[in-house]
């Protein structure tokens, strides 16, 4: 008897095997029923008995055992089966392993019926393999793309619901800073929660731009003629009155014509700014310079301090690299998420501009923007 045709003859009690091994898997969801149980096993076992009656070429085996044979065009048993699994509660390692225990359970029982004499065995369990190779694939990819659109969608609604009450927190802080009555105890510890606050709807905001650029839609830009010589100079303006520990010296022209977004460059300028201040050495100043050449306005954000490791700087707009192993095991993890430089590094793609990073303990690190203005 060919294997898929055992399959196909003997699918109770596989099934009742996949059964009773996916009751052993413990999940913090409430314990599933027997229909939950054997969730799309019998369609992913058709599958696999269809695909193994099916004809194959050399070339169709080849592509298949190494990933590359054509997706189907509709959901299949399997990826249906990982999203509910994940739904249930169920881990990808307790998924791979249902995967596991199946292929052991049709094995086991086809070669208790002594079928393996027969010519075509060794054939039957090479495309029995293939087969459900091809449909735990499909389980982890859809598991995958499951949760990482899962964690897209919390992202953005925490961010866009965290945003309203710090708005208003931030407003009544202000408020209370500004009342003439307050002793100078209070005042400073008003000063502080308005700019705890104010940090952490920056924090939110910068969230809600990495929630837009996953998703797909990207960090909005919307552009106009402006002078970022007077964004520049107004953000050193309040940063020097709202930080005076900070030391920024600024240097540039006279203009910085082009067609931006003033916003989202405000928001380059200062996460820079903000990045070298705290980053950088304190009893050292942080320079600034905006100039504009023929083609380009060209700005950079130069501090002193503890350079930044070289295997760092590859990652430095990328929070998921950053705070991976080959990063984290070997440097001290900063005080955020790195979120900020991920949106500069969007704000000034979307520009159509470039930015690079150099940092030495000799030269200092200087963040350099290159906008074109056409």
């Amino acid at each position: 008897m060919r294997l898929s045709d055992f399959i196909a003859q003997n699918m109770e009690p596989i099934l009742e095997a996949w059964e009773d091994f996916a009751r052993t898997v413990d999940t913090p969801m409430p314990d599933l029923d027997a229909s939950g149980l054997r969730n799309h096993a019998e369609g992913i076992l058709r599958t696999v008995a269809l695909d193994m009656a099916s004809p194959q070429t050399a070339v169709e085996q080849y592509q298949k055992s190494r990933g590359l044979q054509v997706p189907s065009p509709v959901e299949t048993a399997a990826q249906v089966h990982a999203v509910s699994r994940l739904d249930a509660g169920f881990t990808l390692d307790q998924v791979v392993a249902e995967y596991r225990a199946l292929r052991a359970t049709v094995l086991r029982l086809w070669l208790a019926l002594q079928m393996t004499g027969e010519s075509h065995a060794i054939d039957d369990m090479v495309r029995f393999n293939e087969a459900i190779d091809q449909a735990l694939g499909e389980s982890i990819t859809s598991y995958g793309i499951a949760v990482e659109t899962t964690r897209k969608l919390i992202l953005g609604v925490l961010g866009h619901d965290l945003r309203t009450p710090l708005t208003a927190a931030l407003l009544g802080a202000e408020m209370l800073s500004r009342q003439s009555q307050l002793a100078e105890r209070d005042r400073r510890i008003a000063n502080q929660v308005v700019t705890s606050v104010g940090r952490s709807r920056q924090i939110v905001t910068d969230l809600l731009d990495l929630a837009k650029a996953n998703l797909g839609s990207g960090i909005p830009i919307q552009k106009e003629k402006v002078d970022l010589s007077e964004v520049c100079h107004s953000l050193v303006e309040e940063l020097r009155v709202s930080r005076p520990e900070i030391t920024v010296v600024l240097q540039d022209g006279n203009r910085a014509l082009g067609q931006f977004d003033a916003t989202r460059m405000g928001q380059v300028f200062s996460n820079l700014i903000a990045n070298a201040f705290h980053h950088g050495d304190h009893a050292k100043p942080i320079t600034v310079t905006l100039t504009q050449s023929t083609t380009a306005v060209e700005f950079s954000v130069h501090n002193w301090g503890k350079p930044i490791p070289a295997d760092v700087l590859p990652y430095l707009f990328d929070p998921k690299g950053r705070y991976s192993r080959l990063t984290s095991e070997h440097h001290e993890a900063s005080g955020g998420l790195g979120l900020g430089l991920f949106i500069v590094g969007e704000i000034v793609a979307r520009h159509g501009g470039s930015i690079d990073v150099e940092s030495s303990q000799a030269s200092g690190t200087v963040f350099r923007v290159s906008l074109p203005t056409q």
